[in-house]
């Protein structure tokens, strides 16, 4: 499996991609990621063409068990981030 992109590796292939410099390619990814996190934390969901929807789930309480130990004890509800990915994503890995 190769290595996941970093943030830097991402700016400079944005950059390369929208033809403009690092600095406005951070400065857009910046702010696409800002709004994610913000639409997300507020309950929403946030579609990106092409790759995936990113929404917030709420988690029932529920008992839950240590693996070190095998001690049962309940975990309160709580929230967590998914991902769906698109079928065209998926697609073009399988191609």
């Amino acid at each position: 499996m190769a290595k996941p992109m970093t943030k830097t590796q991402l700016v400079a292939a944005l950059a390369e991609e929208m033809g403009s410099d690092k600095k406005t390619a951070g400065a857009a990814l910046d702010a696409v990621t800002g709004v994610i996190t913000k639409e997300v934390a507020n309950g929403g969901a946030v579609t990106l063409p092409g790759v995936g929807k990113i929404y917030c789930r709420e988690r029932p309480e529920r008992m839950v068990r240590n693996p070190a130990t095998g001690e049962q004890f309940k975990k309160d509800a709580d929230k967590v981030v998914k991902m769906t990915i698109a079928k065209a994503l998926k697609d073009s890995v399988n191609d």
